[in-house]
C-alpha cells in the first residue's frame, strides 16, 4: 500500500489482484469503516460480493453514523457528521455510489450540487443573554502568548506529545480566546484532551483556519447521515451480492501469533444465545472494528432521563472483544483499549434532539440564526454555542438543512443539541444535563434562545418532542495516548486480519471523521490485497506555504505583521527581512496572504 497525490491515480482502475478469486471477507462491524472495507473488497479488491460478509450485531447498519425515528418516542440523531473538501477517501468512494434520491447520479455529485447551490456558513456562531449575538464577529482573539504555544504545538514532533495533555502545552490565557471557544465545541475536544490530536487537526485543517468563525469551511449532507450516506452504500454492497449478517456479536477473534507471522485463525461470536465459530484461512481476510465511541449509549425520551446504571468505566461490548484480542499480543502490537475506556467522566457527553413544529418557537430560532428553517436550506450553518453556558452545560446546538428524514412532516422542525459538560446544572434547569428528561432539556434550550420565561415549562411540554442521548465514550478517542496504543491498520507481520475504525492507528489524519473511517478500510483491503493503485494521501496543506501564510493572516484576525505586537528587536528583524526580500517571490507570496501590504 502507498500513498499519491493527483489525478493521474485516482481516476485508474486497479487489475485485478493476484489471488482474489480465491479470497473471502469478514467483516466485523457495519459502521462506515466495515461498509467503506467492504466496498474496496468488492471495487478495487475484486472480490466476489457474495464472499465478502459483514457481521453486525444489531439490526441496522451504519454504527454511529446513525438517525432513526423510534414510532413511540420521536427521532434520534446521536450526532452529526462534518465534512469538507479534502476528504479524498470518501470522495473516491462516493463518487461510485449511486444516490437514492436521484436516479443516475453519484452521492458525491448530488453532495457536491447541494453545496454548490445552497453553500454552508453560519449568521451567529455564539450566542449570550437568552439568544443575543455574542458577536464572535469571526475575530480568534488570540493574545501572543497563545498564537506563539499554537504555533511550537504545530511543529512539535508527534513523538513529544505522547501522554500530553492539551492543557500541558498551551497557556492559561488561550481558555479565554475565541479560537479555543470556536475549536473546542466544533471538535468536541476537552483541556484534558490529547494534545498530539491537537497538533493532527492543526496539521490537516490549517487550509480552512479562515472558514472556522463561521462554518464557512464545511459542508453537510441533505438528510441525516444514516439516509445520505449510509443507506446509499449499503444499497450499492447488497446490489454487489454482499452479505449482511445481523444478530452476529461478535466476542474474539483468535489468532496464531508469531514475531514475524501473525494469522487470524477463528472468529468467536454469539448468534440467539449461542456461541458459534467461523473457521479461518490465510485467504479468509479479517476486518476488525475495534472499540466504538458510541458504545452503551443511554438513550432518554420526554419523559424520563437516560438510566445509566449500566455505564462503568471500560465496560462496553466493543470494549470487550478489543481487551480479549489485544490479550494475544506479544507486544502489544493490538493497541491498549483501556487507555480510551477506563475513564467515563473524562470521555462522555450528551445530545438531544427536538422536534417542533410551533410557530412561535420558530420565531425565536429565526431571531437567533437570521434563516427560516423551513426553506429547505441552510439555517444555523453549524452549532450556535451559548457563550454564557460555559460554565455551565457547555451548551451548543444546530439545524441542519430540513427535512432531515424523509418521512419527517413537512411543518417540523429537527434541533440537534448538545452538552460538553453533563454533570454541572443547567443556566435555567437546575440539574446536570445527564439526569434530565428530555423536557427539561428543551426548557434549557428554549431559555437559551429567548423564549419567554413564563412559557418555557408549558411549550418544553406541549410543543415539543425531545429525546436524548447520553455516550459514556463520545470522547474517548481524545484521550492522551501514545502511539502504540492504537493498533496500526494492518500490524507488522499480519497475513489475514486488520484494524478499522477510529481506534486503528494511520498517519497524519484525524480521528471523529467520516474520512477516518473510509481511509483506515481502503488502507486495510488495499494493504492486505496488494492492490496496486494508491491510497490518495491526506491533504498536504501543512506542507503548503500559501497555506500557512494564509493561516497566520487569519489568526491573528488579519493584521499584516506592520499590525502585530512585535519587541523592538522583532521589529528590527522584520525590518531587514522585508528589505531582503522585497522584489522576489516571496515577498509576493506575503502579499497574497495579507501579511505584508
Amino acid at each position: 500500500m502507498y500513498y499519491s497525490a493527483g489525478t493521474y491515480e485516482a481516476f485508474a482502475h486497479p487489475e485485478k489482484p493476484e489471488g482474489a478469486d480465491k479470497k473471502s471477507a469478514y467483516i466485523i462491524g457495519t459502521g462506515l469503516a466495515g461498509l467503506a472495507a467492504a466496498f474496496y473488497c468488492v471495487r478495487d479488491g475484486q472480490i466476489k460480493g457474495e464472499n465478502v460478509h459483514l457481521l453486525e450485531k444489531l439490526e441496522l447498519t451504519g454504527g454511529s453514523c446513525d438517525g432513526f425515528k423510534d414510532i413511540t418516542k420521536g427521532f434520534y440523531m446521536r450526532g452529526g457528521r462534518e465534512m469538507d473538501n479534502h476528504f479524498e477517501c470518501m470522495w473516491d468512494l462516493f463518487r461510485d455510489v449511486e444516490s437514492i434520491e436521484t436516479p443516475g447520479v453519484s452521492v458525491l455529485d448530488e453532495y457536491y450540487w447541494l453545496n454548490k447551490h445552497d453553500p454552508n456558513y453560519s449568521l451567529c456562531r455564539a450566542s449570550t443573554d437568552c439568544g443575543k449575538d455574542a458577536h464572535t464577529d469571526r475575530l480568534f482573539k488570540l493574545d501572543r502568548e497563545s498564537a506563539m504555544a499554537l504555533s511550537q504545538l504545530f511543529i512539535t514532533p508527534e513523538k513529544d506529545l505522547e501522554g500530553k495533555k492539551i492543557s500541558d502545552i498551551l497557556p492559561e490565557s488561550f481558555w479565554q480566546t475565541n479560537f479555543w471557544l470556536y475549536w473546542q465545541t466544533m471538535f468536541a475536544f476537552q483541556r484534558w484532551s490529547s494534545a498530539l490530536e491537537m497538533k493532527r487537526y492543526l496539521c490537516r485543517y490549517c487550509h480552512h483556519i479562515d472558514g472556522l468563525p463561521d462554518f464557512s469551511a464545511l459542508r453537510f449532507t441533505k438528510y441525516n447521515q444514516y439516509e445520505s450516506m449510509i443507506l446509499p452504500l449499503q444499497k450499492w454492497l447488497e446490489k454487489h451480492g454482499v452479505k449482511i449478517e445481523f444478530g452476529i456479536d461478535v466476542k474474539n477473534v483468535i489468532f496464531d501469533n508469531k514475531p514475524t507471522k501473525k494469522v487470524a485463525k477463528q472468529i468467536v461470536y454469539v448468534k440467539g444465545g449461542k456461541e458459534e465459530k467461523i473457521d479461518l484461512t490465510e485467504d479468509d481476510l479479517v476486518f476488525i472494528t475495534n472499540g466504538c465511541c458510541t458504545d452503551t449509549s443511554c438513550y432518554g425520551d420526554q419523559t424520563h432521563a437516560p438510566d445509566l446504571s449500566g455505564v462503568k468505566n471500560g465496560c462496553g461490548e466493543s470494549w470487550d472483544m478489543w481487551k480479549n484480542i489485544a490479550s494475544q499480543a506479544l507486544n502489544g502490537e493490538f493497541g491498549n483499549p483501556e487507555n480510551f475506556c477506563s475513564d467515563v467522566e473524562a470521555t462522555n457527553w450528551m445530545s438531544a434532539t427536538i422536534a417542533t413544529s410551533d410557530d412561535e418557537i420558530i420565531k425565536h430560532i429565526m431571531n437567533v440564526c437570521k434563516r427560516d428553517p423551513r426553506s429547505g436550506k441552510v439555517t444555523t450553518g453549524g452549532i450556535v454555542t451559548v457563550k454564557d453556558s460555559v460554565d455551565n452545560w457547555y451548551f451548543s446546538w444546530t439545524i441542519n438543512r430540513q427535512p432531515q428524514f424523509k418521512c419527517q412532516d413537512k411543518n417540523m422542525v429537527l434541533v440537534w443539541v448538545y452538552s460538553l459538560s453533563t454533570n454541572k446544572n443547567g443556566n435555567y434547569v437546575k440539574k446536570a444535563m445527564r439526569n434530565c428528561t428530555g423536557e427539561e432539556v428543551a426548557q434549557e434550550w428554549l431559555y437559551h434562545i429567548g423564549f419567554p420565561k413564563d412559557k418555557i415549562a408549558q411549550y418544553a411540554k406541549e410543543k415539543c418532542n425531545t429525546t436524548t442521548c447520553f455516550m459514556p465514550y463520545i470522547n474517548a478517542f481524545f484521550q492522551p495516548r501514545k502511539e502504540s496504543d492504537r493498533p496500526l491498520v494492518v500490524p507488522k507481520g499480519a497475513v489475514n486480519f486488520a484494524f478499522i475504525g477510529q481506534f486503528a492507528e494511520t498517519p497524519r489524519d484525524t480521528i471523529f471523521t467520516t474520512e477516518y473511517s473510509i481511509r483506515t478500510g481502503m488502507e486495510a483491503v488495499y494493504t492486505l490485497m496488494n492492490v496496486d493503485r494508491a491510497v490518495p494521501e491526506v491533504w498536504g496543506s501543512k506542507y503548503d506555504v500559501r497555506e500557512l501564510l494564509k493561516a497566520c493572516y487569519f489568526a491573528v484576525d488579519k493584521k499584516d505583521v506592520s499590525q502585530l505586537p512585535l519587541t523592538l528587536k522583532e521589529k528590527t528583524a522584520l525590518k531587514v527581512l522585508l528589505k531582503k526580500i522585497k522584489g522576489t517571490d516571496v515577498e509576493t507570496l506575503l502579499k497574497e496572504s495579507g501579511l505584508v501590504k
